[in-house]
């Protein structure tokens, strides 16, 4: 019997878990840590900040759902992670000990890193459930009383999309409400251009959102160092190609939404081997630790360098189609491991986005997600705001009926140019 431990019950999380349990043997217990027993469809908070979704839309409790699956969930939450020892010390004092670990934490938010930027202090975010309720409170003042509005991503930023889409749901519910006139809207980014995205753009995103940006007269600030955040404030200093300030911004907002940097999680940060500097998992291409081979890591947590320099930190994204490739590739390599056998299993890394507008919006595959690729494409129109919400569904039901897999995937993104999400391929141990 082997104790298989995942860390985290998100997005890659909880698809660990089931996909997990399906490949590990009988007697193979699998267990799942996180911070309560409610999973939380992230990429729907948009939604939620512009109250086109309450959080009971997008939310699960996972405790029968694991219950029926033969899946234990420990809800105390991790406090530090003993890899020397095979043990997780949990928040109410107790430990739980593994043969196999999988870390999928997710990250930490940094809004301290900037002075003034976070829901706890002047800005906005929309990275977490209750975060966008927040944001909606706020949404809903502003439509009250309009005013000018910030959006965009801070510095050493990774998870551009919902920057991006966040700005245009904002500026479509802004029109529902006929007070678009009156909201004059910036975007600040890091960013060398619109559109890079962190993976120095997929087709034609920059002409594709730059063209979409005009077209609903939203501005933009690129290259901006965002400095410190004052009540209705914004200190954002312009850069040239070498990192030089070549302009200073003081933008004043009645509303502002900004994406932070992202770090690892306390329990995993600073474990010398198992961490880097900033705090991810470091991992091979069979997504395991180096130093502790019986770790792996999956999802946001993990350690991706970014694409090519910037004059400014830009951080890789990990979006949820790649997660789930990672996924498929952990699930065969442990169970490679509890055969006796070597783990062979490689994630492709295929990027596929959604960023929807609220009336429509831009899709993009790059596979894989990291250049050069194979596939680099991206479009644009109402069908995307469509596929976005049919995802949405198709999602939450798979983690209700606690499934791996669906009829959906394989079906929807052939059209998008994927043989399969989930595409591995099987390489000889290194």
């Amino acid at each position: 019997m082997s104790r298989i431990v995942v860390l985290g019950a998100g997005l890659g999380g909880v698809i660990m878990a089931y996909e997990m349990k399906e490949k590990a043997g009988p007697n193979d217990e699998v267990t799942v840590v996180n911070l309560g027993n409610t999973y939380s469809f992230v990429p729907s908070n948009p939604w939620v900040a512009v109250g086109w979704r309450d959080r009971k839309d997008i939310s699960v409790d996972l405790t029968a759902i694991f219950d029926k699956r033969g899946i234990e969930l420990r809800p105390e939450g991790a406090r530090r992670v003993v890899p020397e020892e095979n043990r997780i010390e949990l928040n109410d004092g107790s430990s739980i000990d593994y043969d196999y670990l999988i870390l999928a934490t997710g990250p930490e938010l940094a809004f301290d890193e900037i002075e003034g930027l976070g829901p706890d202090a002047n800005t906005q975010s929309v990275c977490h459930i209750d975060h966008a309720e927040k944001a909606k409170d706020a949404f809903e003042q502003l439509v009250r009383a309009p005013g000018p509005v910030v959006i965009g991503a801070v510095q050493g930023a990774s998870c551009f999309g919902p920057a991006y889409e966040f700005a245009f749901i904002v500026e479509t519910a802004l029109r529902r409400a006929r007070k678009r006139d009156q909201v004059p809207m910036t975007f600040v980014t890091p960013e060398p251009y619109i559109g890079h995205l962190g993976l120095d753009g997929v087709g034609d995103t920059k002409g594709l959102l730059e063209s979409a940006m005009r077209e609903r007269h939203i501005k933009w600030i690129t290259n901006a160092r965002v400095t410190r955040v004052e009540p209705g404030k914004m200190f954002v200093e312009e850069v040239d190609e070498s990192g030089a300030t070549r302009a200073e911004h003081e933008l004043p907002f009645a509303y502002s939404m900004m994406l932070p940097a992202f770090r690892g999680v306390p329990a995993v940060a600073g474990i010398e081997g198992l961490t880097n500097p900033r705090g991810f998992v470091t991992i091979d291409k069979y997504q395991r630790n180096a130093r502790f081979p019986n770790v792996f890591g999956i999802g946001v947590g993990v350690a991706i360098p970014p694409v090519g320099q910037t004059p400014l930190p830009v951080g890789v994204p990990k979006t949820g189609f790649m997660i789930e490739s990672m996924v498929t590739a952990t699930a065969a390599n442990i169970a490679a491991l509890l055969r006796g056998e070597q783990p062979g299993a490689v994630a492709t890394w295929n990027a596929v986005c959604l960023a929807d507008f609220g009336d429509e919006g831009i899709a993009f595959v790059a596979q894989p997600q990291i250049p050069p690729r194979n596939v680099n494409w991206s479009s644009s129109g109402k069908w995307v705001h469509a596929a976005k919400v049919g995802f949405e569904k198709y999602f939450l039901r798979k983690v209700r009926q606690g499934k791996a897999d669906t009829v959906y995937e394989n079906l929807v993104l052939d059209v998008l140019g994927i043989k399969k999400l989930k595409e591995i391929h099987i390489e000889p141990a290194g």
